[in-house]
């Protein structure tokens, strides 16, 4: 992609000497001086610690020594994660006063791995549905999708390489999208949620946005501490494209979008063939949101019955509806998940990856939502990894992204899936943040 660099790049820059953790942070620090007045994605910066962290991993640059491959890279944390010394204030003024004691430990992995912490990104409150103040790079008018919409826009413009969001719904994919970047929602329980706000224990994921798949390749690596190892396709890959449901709701746009990207891949070599959806299905984005309400109520029942007018509606409604959801809806929701998992997982046994757009639409020319998390959702009920990236930009300018969906526990491989793909549609553009 052109504009911001990549962490790719970065690294090898600063292993070899031809920029520095300083450098890079600086660059950061300008584009956050330059656009955090429109765009608003970060809850707080640390200049003056993320500057000294830079000065010593330089140091140690010099010395030939290289903590790990994120050396001198500067990122941002949504604003649902512990990073020790700062508030995690979740969006929500409930949580004024806040301090974490600890980092999380999917934060002391990337500083263990040289990351630079500039700060915390906005986050919708408490990760759920009432929309934050930040602005969409592409155009201040459109939202940037959340819940993890500081983190995108932060990337999309250039203020941090990358940075760290969550998704119970589609809070990854939808604002990676709608800012035209990359977003990796990973197999359920790769990445520890140990210091992490929760909405709800079975449905959260933490993971990486970036501006490439090879980028988020390194970040979730250092996230979940395992090896990824990028895998050599000796032919094209063996796609199943999702067009029930997943065409037949997208708009004309992005409809067009991805079958133009279905042409690009076959003429290169992948092997794309229509799929049909399992009958559970059906049934599944009403099981996904009573998992989750009634999950994110338990978690917010000490609070919520006296405090209730410091919620946001949408959440209020969110928490309402899980309080009064009985037992027996709740094992049933349960139970279907269950049931998609084995179905998808039938599914997607011929495939290397399925395909999907990623959003219904470009994103919408409205402040007062974050977009439709429908064709998200699924994945997050059903557990499994997906990858998200832009392939066209739409007639007003706004990025289309398509998304892969990979069986569970088969991060590494979606991701050189997605990364075969993203290098045949060669998608280049970048948000004019002057405008």
């Amino acid at each position: 992609m052109s504009g911001p660099t990549t962490i790719v790049l970065a690294s090898q820059q600063i292993a070899a000497g031809l920029t520095s953790p300083t450098e890079c942070v600086r660059r950061c620090l300008a584009q956050i001086d330059a656009h955090e007045e429109r765009l608003h994605c970060w809850v707080s910066v640390d200049r003056q610690g993320a500057m000294q962290v830079a000065k010593r991993l330089d140091d140690e640059v010099t010395q030939n020594r290289i903590r790990g491959p994120l050396h001198g890279i500067p990122v941002g944390i949504k604003d649902i994660i512990d990073v020790a010394g700062m508030p995690t204030l979740a969006g929500s003024t409930l949580r004024a006063g806040h301090a974490a004691k600890r980092d999380a430990p999917l934060v002391a992995r990337l500083r263990a791995a040289g990351a630079i912490i500039l700060g915390k990104t906005v986050t919708t409150e408490f990760a759920c549905f009432d929309p934050a103040p930040t602005r969409n790079p592409w155009n201040i008018l459109h939202t940037p999708g959340g819940s993890s919409s500081g983190s995108a826009a932060a990337v999309a413009a250039g203020m941090c390489l990358g940075a760290i969001g969550t998704q119970t719904g589609g809070s990854i994919t939808r604002p990676a999208s709608y800012c035209g970047i990359a977003g990796c929602k990973p197999t359920f329980d790769l990445v520890d949620v140990t210091g992490v706000v929760p909405i709800s224990k079975h449905l959260d994921h933490p993971g990486p946005l970036a501006r490439c798949v090879a980028d988020l390749r390194m970040m979730l690596e250092v996230l979940a501490d395992v090896v990824l190892p990028c895998g050599e396709l000796r032919a094209g890959p063996r796609i199943g494209l999702v067009e029930s449901y997943f065409l037949e709701q997208a708009d004309a746009e992005v409809t067009a979008a991805v079958r133009a990207a279905v042409a690009t891949l076959r003429e290169a070599g992948a092997t794309i063939e229509s799929v049909q959806l399992p009958r559970s299905f059906a049934e599944l984005h009403a099981m996904h949101k009573t998992i989750m309400a009634v999950d994110a109520a338990r978690h917010h029942k000490p609070w919520f019955p006296t405090r209730r007018d410091e919620y946001g509606p949408n959440i209020a409604a969110l928490l309402d509806e899980g309080l009064s959801t009985s037992k027996d809806q709740y094992r049933e929701a349960l139970a279907h998940q269950q049931q998609f998992k084995q179905d998808l997982g039938e599914l997607l046994r011929p495939f290397d990856a399925l395909l999907t757009p990623a959003t219904v639409t470009p994103a919408p020319a409205s402040l007062e939502t974050t977009g439709d998390p429908s064709f998200n959702s699924p994945w997050s009920h059903a557990g499994v990894p997906t990858v998200s990236f832009p392939c066209a930009l739409s007639s007003q300018q706004l990025p289309i992204a398509l998304q892969w969906v990979g069986a569970a526990g088969t991060d590494a491989h979606l991701l050189s899936v997605a990364e075969w793909c993203e290098e045949q549609i060669g998608f280049d553009q970048s948000p004019c943040l002057e405008k």
